[in-house]
């Protein structure tokens, strides 16, 4: 390869990097090219899988500030670069990997650290982002459009500050029950999980986004307690 073509490809992953929300490292020796089509096909429009040079992915992650993959770049190596939803993507690949054995997932990166494949396969067990979401609109008693600002964070932050308010839901389903008493406990929890979702949306979003779901924190905050609260909650929901 040339040094132009070297270093525009260096440029352009590098570019990856710093633009994906999750990159998962993968073997494809012994895929055929309709698989890997297939493979991108059914990954869709917000991953690209692409395959690299371990040595100029090397060099692209030193210059996008990616470190520990290097040990991840060896054989024939192909990279997910994920944009858009890294449960999504990480539920394809290891769905994929099932059905053709020949990919092989080596690991990934993700909010700044490296990933074991055992780790990329706990992601793929996650709730999407669209359940993720549906559960605490139900919860809040708000339309989904209005939950969805408190979900400006990176994914995995995303559900690990709705862990909590997951774990309960499955523990005591009377939670989400219709019930007066559950209509009262609910909301609480809800807002204060919500809080912490926006509170770390604000630490890794841009400034707009972080604006955008602090007022919609707040219009929850004051609208869920006016249907629903007790007269002990009124005096992070």
């Amino acid at each position: 390869m040339a040094r132009p073509d070297k270093a525009s490809t260096v440029a352009e992953l590098t570019d990856h990097f710093r633009e994906s929300n999750a990159a998962v490292l993968t073997e494809y020796r012994g895929l055929s090219v309709a698989q890997m089509k297939s493979l991108r096909r059914t990954l869709g429009s917000t991953v690209i899988y692409a395959v690299v040079k371990n040595t100029l992915t090397k060099i692209a992650a030193k210059d996008a500030g990616v470190t520990g993959v290097d040990d991840l770049l060896a054989g024939p190596s192909a990279i997910a670069f994920v944009k858009g939803d890294a449960v999504e993507a990480a539920k394809v690949l290891r769905t994929f990997a099932k059905e053709n054995p020949a990919l092989v997932i080596k690991g990934g990166y993700m909010d700044g650290r490296t990933l074991s494949v055992e780790e990329v396969q706990r992601i793929a067990d996650l709730e999407s982002r669209e359940v993720l979401l549906s559960k605490l609109a139900g919860v809040l008693k708000v339309k989904q459009s209005q939950a969805a600002a408190l979900f400006a964070a990176p994914l995995a932050k995303t559900a690990r500050a709705l862990g909590a308010l997951q774990a309960k839901l499955e523990a005591d389903p009377s939670a989400a029950a219709t019930s007066a008493p559950a209509e009262e406990a609910a909301p609480a929890a809800a807002e204060e999980t919500a809080a912490e979702a926006s509170a770390e949306a604000s630490e890794n979003t841009p400034a707009e986004a972080s604006a955008e779901a602090s007022e919609n924190t707040e219009e929850v905050a004051t609208e869920a307690p006016a249907e629903d609260a007790t007269p002990e909650e009124t005096t992070e929901g």
